[in-house]
């Protein structure tokens, strides 16, 4: 009985010991990992000190060769120097012979050499006006005299807007485009149709898909040609009978400034006379002074462009007739129209005993003046209000 008790006193003392005893193994088995785990990280510390002191070795190595390269070029680039110097001296003395040989040569020789190149200049200007002649057929000898009556035919529409025939058809079609920005053509039969029209009965609406800008369209040929909204500077050929777009092209330079300081709205503005399609148009370039385009109205080619001394500034619109450019000021109020600019690019017009020419007294202002070749008058909208002025012309002197 007493060995049984004993036996089961020392069950637990064993098992307290053997406990013990595996806690003892763990420990030592931790300190004998943190042991090699520090003496890596100080193997690696020191290995990185070495090569600390190697780089910084290395480095007064590479400075010290690098000085002395440099030192080397120094005293090369002062030889170079001197080189260089020398050949200066010697080109300059060279020069200076050629000069004294220049002027003991007879002078003739060079008044004579000055008189060809003139000559050739003023040939070759005599040459490219003779071309654009030739391009514009230049047989219009007519010259704007002076505005001898107005009619306002309507009020309809917007304060811009702009109204038209096409001088290009023998039909009496009237053409309205209203407002600055919009994408339907109104079409009447006549002008009669028009005045008795109430801005929509009986009129053909042809829809465009891409709208206008401004109110420089005009209408040639059965095509509108007007500057797409949006757009820099594209111009647009619509073919109204068909309703589609057949061209277009960019126009150079166009786009970033008004051409009339006092319409805004309008960045191009394309104008008929006897010679065809133009554009005017101003640039930031030319301190806001006009520009001119000769515009093949078939293929949409720029044939020929002019810089005019005519500015946009008071300016409020502008139109050609036979080759030159009219520009029409105004005050920023609304007044007297009145044309102090003329450019003509054939220079067959003296454009400077031109006299102001005052359009007949009607208070207010325009945003578009259009020429019509075939009727001789002129189709302008001004505050809403569809206008013609008959025109007085007299031959170019």
């Amino acid at each position: 009985m007493k060995t049984l008790q004993l036996q089961f006193l020392l069950v637990p003392f064993l098992t307290s010991a053997m406990g013990a005893a595996q806690y003892l193994m763990q420990d030592a088995a931790l300190m004998n990992y943190l042991d090699r785990r520090f003496l890596s990280l100080e193997k690696r510390l020191e290995k990185c000190n070495q090569d600390i002191l190697d780089y910084v070795e290395e480095f007064r190595d590479f400075a010290k060769m690098a000085m002395s390269r440099l030192a080397g070029l120094n005293s090369y680039k002062s030889e170079v120097k001197s080189e260089v110097e020398n050949l200066l001296t010697r080109i300059e003395q060279a020069q200076r012979e050629i000069d004294y040989f220049g002027s003991v040569r007879d002078s003739d020789t060079c008044i004579g050499v000055h008189e060809d190149l003139v000559k050739q200049q003023l040939s070759e200007a005599a040459e490219e006006k003779k071309k654009l002649k030739l391009m514009l057929n230049a047989s219009c000898d007519q010259m704007l005299a002076g505005i001898k009556s107005l009619k306002i035919v309507k009020k309809t529409g917007d304060k811009h807007g702009s109204w038209m025939k096409d001088p290009g058809k023998k039909h009496a079609k009237i053409y309205l485009l209203n407002g600055s920005v919009n994408n339907v053509i109104l079409e009447f039969a006549n002008i009669m149709t028009f005045i008795e029209s109430n801005h929509t009965l009986k009129a053909r609406r042809v829809p465009l898909p891409l709208p206008w800008e401004g109110t420089g369209h005009v209408i040639y040929h059965g095509f509108l040609f007007y500057h797409r909204y949006g757009s820099l500077n594209e111009i647009i050929k619509f073919n109204i009978q068909r309703r589609t777009i057949t061209d277009q092209m960019l126009l150079p330079g166009a786009g970033r400034i008004p051409v009339y300081q006092l319409s805004p709205s309008t960045k191009i503005d394309l104008a008929i006379d006897e010679q065809g399609l133009w554009a005017i148009h101003a640039e930031p370039e030319t301190e806001g002074n006009m520009v001119i385009t000769k515009i093949n109205h078939i293929t949409m080619a720029v044939e020929h462009t002019w810089d005019t001394s005519c500015n946009s500034k008071g300016a409020e619109a502008a139109f050609m007739i036979c080759n030159t450019l009219y520009v029409v000021y105004n005050f920023p109020g609304g007044g007297t129209s009145r044309i102090q600019c003329v450019y003509d690019i054939l220079e067959a017009v003296n454009t400077h005993e031109i006299p102001v020419l005052h359009f007949p007294k009607r208070q207010g202002s325009h945003c578009t003046i259009h020429y019509n070749p075939k009727e001789k008058q002129l189709f302008a909208w001004g505050d809403g209000s569809q206008i013609i002025y008959k025109l007085h012309t007299r031959q170019q002197v």
